[in-house]
């Protein structure tokens, strides 16, 4: 009967061994997957932010590589923002002096008419 029970023990500590075989290949063949997900998400980054810089050589691009091209693409938008803002500041300015020398005008026109 302790044979029995061995054999039953043995049997299922098997299937068990089988079971975690099996989950580590699959667990092995999902990180095999996402590694090539990122590889290839890293290589259209760099397209589409240096085309001539990553894809065509055939070379995989680093993650410090992609890091270095979206930090740079925000330092560029930053400015941008800036000098949006500094141009719409100018703008502004430039109409409220348009808009002074426009009343000016008409405050000259309405007392030249007055004249004749």
């Amino acid at each position: 009967q302790v044979e029995e029970e061995l054999k039953a023990a043995c049997s299922q500590q098997a299937e068990q061994l089988r079971e975690m075989g099996r989950r580590e290949r699959l667990l092995r063949s999902d990180l095999q997957r996402a590694g090539e997900k990122l590889e290839s998400f890293k290589t259209r980054v760099m397209q589409v932010c240096s085309p001539s810089a990553a894809g065509n050589t055939g070379k995989s691009v680093t993650e410090q590589q992609v890091i270095e091209k979206v930090r740079q693409i925000s330092d560029e938008n930053q400015q941008s923002h800036e000098r949006e803002k500094s141009l719409q500041k100018e703008l502004s300015s430039r109409l409220a002096k348009e808009k002074g020398v426009s009343a000016d005008i008409e405050v000259f026109k309405n007392s030249l008419q007055k004249l004749q």
